[in-house]
């Protein structure tokens, strides 16, 4: 059941049942007892094996009626809010992850991070937060990280204690357990969002600016090969999804992930994920196995959630070979990172490449580098635009267009700044033009207010 995540949660509890008991709070001996004496007792009258058939719900409403009139009949020596917060664990681990579950009710949290049963953090708007939620045990733990892997057909175990996995709502799950995580399991949870960020959200978010968001929208119409570069956390993933909303609907889309994230609103995209060795360490298929097949789809954009090894010199080979407009990202510090990055991933392959001729590859391939980051005080911003113009000798070169000039700290201890032009007109705005794509020389103008207004 652990496919029953929603966010919706507190509408059947009611939102009384939420302000009244902290559900994160753990549970004292005394509840501890009669949770597992109620959840027992439960089991002996109520066929679990049916909930799945069951609208979720009702099978809710059910395990609450239940469980309250089973403490009931016990006389449990418990005020209201022990009953409703015994109830609500009872609920939650049937129907979902246990203590998990109000935290992935709860809009605002990001990540959610488990290491070890005692000890939970979440991120909530850029900044790590201890929080009181607890497993059981180390069993409980472990149980649950089975049921989030087994619900997507993969495993974890002594023999592969390492998995990817992902929830219904498409949250990326990554979870590692002994005896590889010495002090006990661990597990984090890359929260995906219900309601789906736009180019608006991000401008409101001063994520970027509105000349800048005109700008993406074009280079994304015009087919042109981009590459989202950052760190863990940063927004890649976010700004992919956003960038992939500006290619017509009349194209055909394959997407390339370890875990399905990116949520394509286009009628014709085909989604591809990659599977890891059986039990007999057989049946593993690579992002670079996907890579290769995709090209043989008829594509008209190939995008790869993330590129990290060997599927780099593949995702190169696409966009040399007429898949245009591909996007895809990488884990790098910054925009000359990226390339050097790449250029190590394809030497994965085991083929010797001259030097120049790879790098020869990379800048024909490669339009445009997106240098997103996440600053100290959590805000992500897009930090930097740059096009790669050629080679220089050995150098590939690239030019800046935007950057992201930092003004200070604010009254509230938020970093201040905004993105900029840097004045350089790019190359590919003749190609834009060749497209009949409208965009204003002017929007690459360096003329800025203190504001961050352009002043003409």
């Amino acid at each position: 059941m652990a496919t029953v995540i929603q966010s919706g949660l507190n509408k059947e509890r009611g939102e009384a049942a939420v302000d009244d008991v902290d559900r994160t709070r753990p549970l004292t001996p005394q509840e501890s007892e009669w949770k597992q004496l109620i959840n027992e007792r439960l089991l002996t009258v109520l066929d679990l094996s049916l909930i799945d058939t069951v609208e979720s719900d009702k099978a809710r409403k059910e395990i609450r009626e239940i469980s309250e009139r089973l403490l009931a009949e016990e006389s449990a020596p418990l005020s209201r809010k022990q009953r409703q917060l015994i109830v609500d664990r009872i609920e939650d681990e049937v129907m979902g992850l246990g203590p998990l579950e109000p935290l992935l009710a709860d809009p605002t949290i990001s990540d959610i991070l488990v290491n070890g049963f005692d000890t939970i953090y979440i991120e909530r708007r850029g900044k790590l937060e201890a929080t009181n939620a607890r497993f059981t045990d180390h069993a409980h733990l472990l149980n649950t990280i089975d049921r989030i892997v087994s619900a997507v057909g993969r495993r974890i175990d002594e023999s592969s204690p390492m998995v990817d996995a992902r929830l219904a709502d498409g949250s990326r799950v990554n979870a590692i357990i002994p005896p590889l995580a010495i002090d006990g399991a661990s597990m984090s949870i890359r929260r995906f969002g219900v309601d789906l960020l736009g180019m608006d959200n991000l401008i409101e978010m001063q994520t970027l600016t509105a000349e800048v968001a005109e700008v993406l929208q074009a280079i994304v119409k015009a087919r042109l090969n981009v590459v989202v570069s950052g760190g863990t956390g940063s927004g890649k993933t976010t700004m992919l999804n956003i960038l992939s909303g500006y290619i017509p609907e009349d194209e055909r889309i394959v997407t390339i992930e370890d875990s399905a994230e990116l949520q394509l609103r286009q009628p014709h995209v085909v989604r591809l994920e990659t599977r890891p060795p059986n039990i007999e360490s057989k049946g593993e298929v690579t992002s670079r196995d996907l890579v290769k097949n995709s090209l043989r789809m008829r594509p008209e954009r190939v995008i790869v959630g993330e590129v990290r090894g060997a599927e780099a010199l593949d995702m190169l080979q696409a966009m040399n070979t007429g898949h245009d407009g591909s996007l895809t990202t990488i884990h790098a510090n910054s925009p000359r990172d990226a390339l050097g990055r790449i250029e190590n991933m394809v030497s994965m392959t085991g083929i010797n490449f001259p030097a120049n001729a790879l790098r020869s590859q990379i800048s024909s391939a490669i339009d445009i580098v997106l240098q997103v980051a996440r600053l100290e005080d959590g805000q992500r911003k897009l930090v930097s635009v740059q096009e790669i113009n050629g080679m220089e000798g050995d150098i590939i070169t690239m030019s800046e267009l935007f950057a992201f000039k930092r003004e200070g700290i604010d009254e509230d201890k938020k970093i201040s700044g905004t993105l900029r032009s840097t004045g350089i007109i790019p190359a590919f705005h003749k190609r834009l033009e060749l497209r009949g794509i409208d965009l204003p020389v002017d929007v690459f103008e360096p003329d800025w207010s203190e504001s961050g207004k352009k002043t003409k």
